[in-house]
């Protein structure tokens, strides 16, 4: 195997290499996720901690999702541009060091304003990770790498099971603690992986991420104020029409730049085009049914913070475990497969929850059935779409199709949870009334990406001539696991 930017090495270097490659970047995908789970469960402790109401503390979770969105398209290119495992460590750091913000913050701003640098650091080390691991592997390891990898993120929705123990034990200011030892080992791990790597020097255009983050900022925004001061207030109107103003700022910069945040020529591709629709709609359930599940454990089901975490871990696992068993199933699953049918399982558990939840707790008869269901569907939905983005684009531009299908899914996110607190604030009714309506409208998001996973035609695109990114020998990889 030859290191991307040196000579070849030993064969037992390079194995070894490219196991602490694959190992510190699950490591890393495991704690950006981690730290997304374990804030659901935070969410209620510190509306209560802070006096803010359930609309204003949704923020812990936006402010966080809404950089990692806008940052992660123009992350990938910008690992080539610096190199993959030094934005990577760059990320892991700045991660580590929010993490202690977070838990020290003494006001609900100072809070709010760590978690965004936190989402940040997130949205640089993502898309790094899973280029360290496409670098290092060689290509007949990859598609359990990736499965392993993906496998890493989803493996974290375990984290509110520890969380609940955490904040049982202690506080809920613990539960960002978690994530400072596992970052400082992963920073004097990963120093090793410096060395020998290639950068292109050429970074991406950061501002049209900038101006992408305050369009998508702006939208949450306007939802989340339209309960408390009316939907044609100032607020509402004036956000709308920040994110109109910002959204098209955001695509003339990219028709016009050399090096774009946003590669809206990729498309002209249908297949990366309804990937990215897909991803977007499954962001949005997905982030709704996480945060939803836990508000409503705790308030309708009266749960405690360690029982909510509990119920929550057996999905969680059952994720990870479909995620692993994906990639080394003998036969491979198309992306189409997948995510029409992981898509139609999470919609069918989330339906089913809509239909039957109420203020009493049936744990055993309805929420653990439901939640291995929509864990089988999730490993499955999220294996496919992520193999789609890798098959929708030509292999010079492997990581910035990647990084803006991941981003749909962030922004899809973003806006779940905040329709999720409108919806709440809205509805009418006791008990699970207003918990069963946003089930509904996760399932309709579900619904929506299960049509669209049916739409996909995934065919490997033409090679052209290598880049400084290692994906055409994943495209090749893909390309065989589809026929």
């Amino acid at each position: 195997m030859t290191l991307s930017g040196s000579p070849s090495a030993p064969p037992a270097v390079s194995t070894r290499r490219a196991s602490l490659a694959l190992l510190l970047a699950c490591a890393g995908t495991f704690l950006s996720f981690l730290d997304a789970t374990v804030t659901n469960l935070a969410v209620p402790l510190i509306a209560a901690d802070f006096e803010a109401s359930l609309t204003t503390v949704s923020w812990v979770a936006t402010a966080y999702v809404i950089p990692f969105a806008a940052l992660l398209a123009p992350a990938g290119p910008l690992a080539d541009a610096v190199g993959r495992a030094r934005l990577f460590l760059i990320g892991v750091a700045v991660f580590t060091v929010s993490s202690l913000l977070i838990a020290l913050a003494p006001t609900l701003p100072v809070l709010l304003g760590a978690r965004g640098l936190q989402g940040l650091a997130a949205a640089l080390l993502v898309p790094a990770s899973l280029g360290l691991v496409l670098a290092e592997v060689p290509a007949e390891r990859r598609r359990a790498a990736i499965g392993m990898w993906s496998a890493a993120g989803a493996l974290a929705a375990a984290g509110p099971a520890l969380g609940g123990v955490m904040v049982e034990a202690l506080d809920w200011r613990v539960l960002f603690c978690l994530n400072v030892p596992v970052g400082l080992w992963v920073l004097v791990a990963g120093r090793k992986l410096v060395t020998g790597e290639s950068r292109t020097g050429h970074g991406p255009d950061l501002a049209g991420g900038l101006l992408l983050a305050l369009s998508v900022g702006s939208a949450v925004y306007g939802l989340t104020q339209g309960p408390d001061h009316g939907w044609s207030s100032v607020h509402v109107l004036v956000a709308a029409g920040v994110t109109v103003l910002a959204g098209v700022a955001t695509v003339l910069r990219a028709l016009r730049h050399q090096r774009p945040a946003l590669r809206l020529d990729l498309f002209r591709n249908r297949t990366f085009a309804v990937a990215s629709g897909v991803s977007l709609a499954y962001g949005t359930a997905l982030f709704t049914t996480m945060l939803l599940g836990v508000l409503f454990l705790t308030d309708a089901w009266d749960y405690s913070t360690l029982e909510a975490g509990l119920a929550m871990s057996p999905a969680a696992l059952v994720t990870a475990v479909v995620g692993i068993g994906i990639g080394r199933l003998p036969v491979a699953l198309t992306p189409r497969t997948l995510v029409a049918a992981g898509s139609s399982l999470i919609a069918a558990s989330t339906a089913l929850l809509a239909l039957l939840i109420d203020t009493e707790p049936h744990f055993w008869t309805l929420w653990l059935p439901s939640g291995t269901v929509m864990g089988v569907g999730v490993g499955m939905a999220t294996v496919g779409i992520s193999s789609a983005a890798a098959l929708s684009a030509p292999p010079q531009h492997f990581a910035a199709a990647t990084g803006m299908v991941m981003a749909a899914r962030q922004v899809g996110g973003a806006l779940g949870i905040a329709t999720t607190a409108v919806i709440i604030a809205e509805v009418m009714g006791n008990g699970a009334e207003p918990y069963a309506a946003v089930y509904w409208f996760a399932t309709a998001a579900n619904l929506a990406a299960a049509v669209g996973g049916l739409a996909l035609r995934v065919t490997a695109p033409p090679l052209s001539k290598p880049a400084a990114y290692p994906a055409p020998a994943v495209a090749r990889t893909l390309e065989g696991d589809q026929r």
